[in-house]
């Protein structure tokens, strides 16, 4: 055996055993923690957003006064000084819509509180259903 033979490179033991330079391991790890913390910020911003709406409402009562005229209380809660749409409707017995109304709660009214509203009907309803409430910033009904 030759001297060159017994102490060959490094390189060499690499070629011949397939191990690859450095371990990419490291990197792959701190890649993968860096998009489960930007996942997990985001869901908490989201849950954040959605669990603080600017308006929400509530069906406080109805009562059926005729064929054609149904009363409801609105209970309607603004975080903010904006102008606020709810929507009513009053349903039949086989829950088609007999009448709908769109109440508008101006900017300046109490950020809290209780609002009677009279739904005209085609005929006799005998429920009302609160879709909810927008704003301009606030798409889906609460």
């Amino acid at each position: 055996m030759t001297e060159s033979s017994a102490t060959s490179p490094p390189s060499d033991l690499n070629a011949r055993y397939g191990r690859g330079g450095r371990s990419r391991r490291p990197l792959l790890i701190a890649v993968v923690g860096v998009v489960a913390l930007a996942g997990l910020a985001w869901l908490v911003w989201v849950a954040w957003v959605q669990s603080n709406p600017p308006v929400t409402s509530q069906l406080q009562g109805f009562e059926i006064v005729s064929p054609t005229s149904v009363k409801a209380t609105v209970k309607v809660d603004r975080g903010e000084s904006v102008e606020a749409n709810c929507r009513l409707q009053a349903k039949a017995a086989d829950f088609s819509i007999v009448g709908e109304v769109t109440l508008t709660v101006p900017a300046d009214a109490p950020r809290h509180q209780v609002l009677p509203v009279t739904l005209t009907t085609q005929r006799s309803a005998t429920s009302v259903v609160l879709v909810g409430c927008t704003t301009a910033d606030q798409h889906r009904p609460r």
